[in-house]
């Protein structure tokens, strides 16, 4: 299918080649962020291999996927801003760069320390990139249903990238090694930092170019989220109540303060201008945002426990289970751009919380005895298929109509609110699976329902896991909530009707 900027003014920022190759533009960012969310997984199967060969203790070998993800949550309205001010053909470019030779270090690494480093850098190399590939999409897909196609490609593959991961990694661990589900970035990188220097044009320039970065205001946000996601990832071990916990809360939203005040007093040229909040679409959508990956982000969690430690799937096994849901994600992100189009995202928003609250709803049934035709597959198509549709109408809602220099700060918002409800969902079901865990055990729950069985029996995890996905249902109300408030629908010239 070719997708066409049919407005004159589609180029206007991007250079006239833009126009001339949006079907190239359109892979490299949708390939970017593929990679983006894949890498967010795909060392998940092959940590007990990393640790073997590494010798990793347990309380380090969580690191390798942490470091990563706090990274990337942290400095994503940074990246986002960045590519506003110094252009998103060379941040997309640098963001390449710093990923795939992180992602080389870490393939490479001889011990803990450097591997975790590296992981971590990659993260930063994922924060410049994600937000750049959605502002390109949105400054070179003007026309209204060349966007949508657009976003919801761009949709289907980010939200696919999660689960392909797990099945890339499980395919990697058994057939090669460890290594590479981090060196076959690097390969892969080359490429896509060749195309994007071919398709994605120079920048004509303009007046806000050179606005400058909001120093204080970049590092106390970035600094302030990293620390709120190392203390909500670090709730499994030490739990809420720990002074651990609480100190890092406690300075992250300390910092977090700062930031919103260097932002409405301080900062001549905000990182984020607080108005864009007052954009209503752009808040609802965020909303939804962080009600949804807390939702889905776990499920990936707890769907890959209980695919190994109760129903005894290989680390091959479990990826290929998540087919179906993987198609489900791409299908309904794919499909339903056109809906979108045409009746606006609240009620694709909707139906897609319907759509995935049922599935969650039945998959917490599963148990001991789940065969995957009759207890898997058909949770994994609703889930899949649901969350599609949310993914592709939130991208809408949350980037349509806004300025040039306001994308790149939408599509890092819209990332970071994903991130953080990820981390913030993962963290309360892993209290509410451990607690039901031991509920139903004679053993102690130990680290069975967030990581090894332990000393508690299947039946006691499988109650403990399908209590999360019954709470991370719970967690659609939130959205509902959201969607609701999201424009009933736009019109051709971009007003609400």
């Amino acid at each position: 299918m070719t997708l066409e900027t049919r407005d004159p003014k589609a180029a206007r920022t991007d250079g006239p080649a833009s126009a001339r190759r949006p079907g190239l533009i359109l892979f490299v960012c949708c390939a970017g962020q593929f990679l983006v969310v894949l890498d967010g997984s795909v060392v998940n199967v092959a940590l007990p291999l990393i640790d073997h060969s590494l010798g990793l203790r347990a309380d380090t070998l969580p690191w390798v996927v942490n470091a990563y993800t706090i990274v990337f949550a942290g400095a994503l309205l940074l990246g986002g801003r960045l590519a506003d001010l110094f252009g998103r053909r060379r941040m997309y470019l640098a963001g390449i760069t710093l990923f795939s030779l992180a992602a080389l270090a870490g393939g490479t690494a001889g011990d803990p320390a450097t591997l975790v480093v590296a992981r971590g850098v990659q993260g930063l190399g994922a924060a410049i990139m994600a937000p750049t590939t959605l502002s390109v999409l949105g400054t070179v897909f003007t026309d209204p249903r060349a966007r949508a196609r657009a976003f919801g490609m761009w949709s289907a593959v980010a939200g696919a990238g999660g689960a392909i991961g797990v099945l890339a990694g499980g395919l990697i661990a058994e057939w090669l090694s460890w290594r590479w589900t981090l060196l076959v970035n690097v390969p892969v990188g080359i490429l896509l930092f060749a195309l994007t220097a071919v398709a994605v044009p120079r920048p004509e320039r303009s007046g806000r170019d050179r606005d400058g970065v909001d120093v204080p205001g970049a590092v106390s946000v970035t600094l302030g989220l990293m620390l709120l996601v190392y203390a909500v990832a670090g709730t499994e071990t030490h739990g809420w109540t720990a002074p651990r916990t609480a100190g890092l809360l406690a300075a992250g939203l300390g910092l977090l303060g700062f930031f919103v005040l260097d932002q409405a007093r301080i900062a001549r040229h905000p990182l984020v201008p607080l108005g864009i909040f007052r954009i209503r679409q752009v808040t609802a959508a965020n909303i939804t945002a962080f009600a949804c990956s807390a939702a889905l982000f776990s499920t990936f969690y707890f769907f890959t426990l209980l695919l190994q430690n109760v129903l005894d799937y290989s680390p091959l096994q479990t990826g290929l289970a998540y087919l179906p849901m993987t198609a489900g994600l791409f299908a309904g992100a794919r499909g339903i751009a056109p809906v979108v189009q045409r009746l606006g995202p609240r009620p694709v928003l909707l139906a897609g919380h319907l759509l995935s609250a049922a599935g969650l709803g039945w998959l917490s049934l599963a148990g001991t005895d789940a065969t995957f035709t009759g207890g898997l597959l058909g949770p994994g198509l609703l889930l899949g298929v649901g969350q599609g549709m949310v993914m592709t109408s939130l991208t809408i809602a949350a980037t349509a109509d806004l300025p040039y220099h306001q994308s790149g700060l939408a599509s890092g918002l819209l990332n970071t609110t994903r991130q953080l409800g990820g981390a913030v969902g993962l963290a309360l079901l892993v209290t509410v699976a451990n607690g039901r865990a031991a509920d139903h055990s004679s053993g102690t729950a130990g680290p069975g329902a967030g990581g090894g069985a332990g000393e508690v029996s299947r039946e006691a995890l499988a109650s403990g896991y399908g209590l999360a996905f019954a709470t991370a249902a719970g967690f659609l109300a939130l959205g509902v909530l959201g969607a609701l408030a999201v424009p009933r629908r736009k019109a051709p010239s971009g007003t609400d009707t």
